[in-house]
């Protein structure tokens, strides 16, 4: 059994399937945890798994202070990188990001019931994900389907979900076909994330080595894709689009470009889901030589701001938002006191930031500044082996 890197922070491991996806449903020798208090959620952080990492991890967050508060190792499982929470806070769902599950050319897809009491995370049970290292998934807004998106396999899949948080069989896969300029990562396919729109009609992916965000008509009913009119936006040759994120208003999207360090804001029409650039921008400094690859996009609650992360440059690249044409204006680049900075997480209410630094196994608390979206560190740490997702979820009360 070993271990072999083909892409940035992708691995591929050959065992079976019991050495790769064990899974700890039990909280022995863990100290209960009080519930949580208003304004205080849980936080779950996906890994990469190793020396210093064995799967997911909980934490306890007050957005008030701050404060991030350990509670351990949440589910035991192999590269859980990146997570989704269900609607109604019950169910976590994560992508684990391995080639062979149940003998086949797979990764996985593992379903956890969530204990808001202490932050445990109960297997459910796992699912192919149909295609080999599956990198990033979204819960549709009924709950009822898990769509997942396969970055060495070039796929997507729908997996629906079960009464009980359960995984089924899938309906619906497709498979990319393609390729771009990049000989060394746009050879073929890889689709590197799979979002939905507000009204939860239409699905978007962000395949790095097309160039192109594809677009599908999604059926949430019966867990559906079919390739929309228009079926794509094209980005510019050797961007390699990577996550994508939508304004609050629904009227504008965003799509961070791994290989050129740059976004791409698009005008969104709702009615035919279809996609018009806007403008394209680096989240690099000028004059700033050194390698570099981005990872995350996000846009502040409030839709003023967004936020993008720098891998080799490090650091989160603030926007500014024109509300009315959804076009950026570079706010700063604040460092991410961390190296190779992954995901990250805008805390529910706005106030906070958590960086996932994925090079220094760290997770690095912000403040935002309401009136820039400027950020500010808290002086609030943690230590988790290779943290690359962060969500929050709020106590069902609230």
């Amino acid at each position: 059994m070993g271990a072999m890197k083909t892409r940035p922070g992708f691995r591929i491991l050959c065992g079976g399937l019991t050495a790769m996806l064990a899974c700890l449903a039990s909280p022995a020798g863990r100290a209960a945890a009080p519930a949580p208090a208003r304004g205080q959620c849980l936080v779950y952080v996906g890994t990469y798994t190793g020396a210093k990492s064995k799967g997911i991890y909980a934490y306890r967050f007050d957005s008030a202070t701050g404060a991030l508060s350990p509670l351990g190792l949440a589910a035991e499982t192999s590269h859980p990188t990146f997570l989704a929470i269900a609607p109604n806070r019950r169910f976590l769902y994560a992508a684990n990001e391995i080639s062979d599950f149940g003998g086949k050319s797979s990764g996985a897809v593992s379903a956890f019931a969530i204990t808001p009491q202490t932050g445990q995370l109960t297997l459910l049970n796992q699912a192919s994900s149909g295609g080999p290292g599956p990198c990033h998934l979204v819960v549709d807004k009924t709950g009822k389907n898990v769509l997942v998106a396969n970055y060495a396999g070039g796929s997507i899949e729908v997996l629906p979900i079960q009464p009980d948080g359960r995984l089924g069989a899938a309906t619906a896969f497709v498979q990319h076909q393609g390729a771009s300029v990049n000989p060394q990562r746009q050879a073929g396919p890889h689709a590197h994330s799979i979002n939905l729109d507000a009204a939860n009609r239409f699905a978007f992916v962000a395949d790095l080595g097309l160039d192109k965000v594809l677009i599908y008509r999604f059926g949430a009913a019966q867990g559906t894709l079919t390739p929309n009119d228009p079926p794509a936006a094209a980005l510019k040759p050797g961007a390699g689009p990577r996550h994508f994120a939508f304004h609050p208003s629904g009227r504008f999207a965003y799509v961070i470009n791994e290989l050129q360090s740059t976004v791409t804001a698009f005008n969104y029409d709702a009615q035919r889901g279809a996609l018009s650039e806007l403008q394209t921008v680096s989240t690099l400094p000028e004059g700033f030589a050194g390698n570099n690859s981005t990872a995350e996009v996000q846009v502040h609650r409030s839709g003023k701001f967004l936020y993008g992360s720098n891998r080799g440059h490090d650091s989160i690249a603030v926007f500014a938002i024109d509300p009315g044409k959804g076009t950026l204006s570079l706010a700063e680049h604040q460092p991410t006191r961390g190296k190779t900075p992954r995901n990250f997480g805008l805390d529910p209410t706005g106030a906070r930031l958590l960086a996932a630094n994925q090079g220094s196994d760290t997770v690095v608390v912000f403040g935002i500044d309401q009136a820039t979206g400027r950020l500010h560190p808290t002086g609030q740490v943690v230590e988790v082996g290779a943290p690359v997702c962060i969500k929050f979820v709020r106590p069902a009360a609230e």
